[in-house]
């Protein structure tokens, strides 16, 4: 379940340097060229999401869950739909620009799971789908919160709109993941 090879400090300085670029560009009204991969694995096809914190609160945050694109272009996408696309959040302006903290974080396969008690806090992200209802929450949500096994499946289910405690019901599905977490806070 965990990727084949974690990045090295100076694939995560480059891409955390291409998120940041994507938003200034687009806050500056210009559309961002991407340049060719630093290193063949940031041009591996691999599932990322970017969040954005602005003293220490969540400002946007949005990703693929599965890999569809190379892993650069894709977290360049989705700074810019953290910043610019996050319903929860209006668009960020230009003055917050400087004041934001960019976190990635770069996604394992998911991986199906038949028993919740596999869901391990601070190892796995989470994805719970019930019919067309499907709500994710990062390994490190969990933690950040200070949540316990059952709270984080249960808040995975009120992500997706259902009720709490869905997670126990047949037809439920559990996937889980692992994520490469670093951000800017890191240097």
């Amino acid at each position: 379940m965990e990727p084949e090879e974690k990045l090295t400090k100076d694939e995560r300085g480059e891409i955390i340097r291409i998120a940041r670029k994507a938003i200034k560009e687009r806050l500056e009204g210009r559309e961002w060229n991407p340049e060719d991969p630093l290193t063949r694995r940031l041009g591996q096809v691999q599932g990322a999401f970017v969040s954005l914190h602005r003293q220490g609160m969540l400002r946007g945050c949005i990703g693929y869950i599965k890999g569809i694109k190379p892993l650069y272009l894709t977290v360049a996408e989705m700074a810019r739909a953290a910043a610019f696309g996050d319903p929860r959040f209006p668009p960020l302006a230009p003055s917050e620009f400087d004041r934001i903290d960019i976190e990635i974080t770069v996604l394992s396969p998911l991986h199906k799971i038949d028993d919740p008690e596999e869901v391990e806090v601070g190892k796995h992200g989470l994805l719970i789908r019930r019919g067309p209802y499907q709500g994710v929450l990062l390994p490190q949500v969990p933690v950040e919160q200070g949540w316990d096994h059952k709270t984080f499946l249960d808040h995975t289910c009120m992500k997706a709109g259902l009720s709490p405690g869905c997670w126990k019901e047949e037809g439920t599905e559990l996937y889980v993941f692992s994520g490469e977490v670093f951000g800017e806070k890191d240097k």
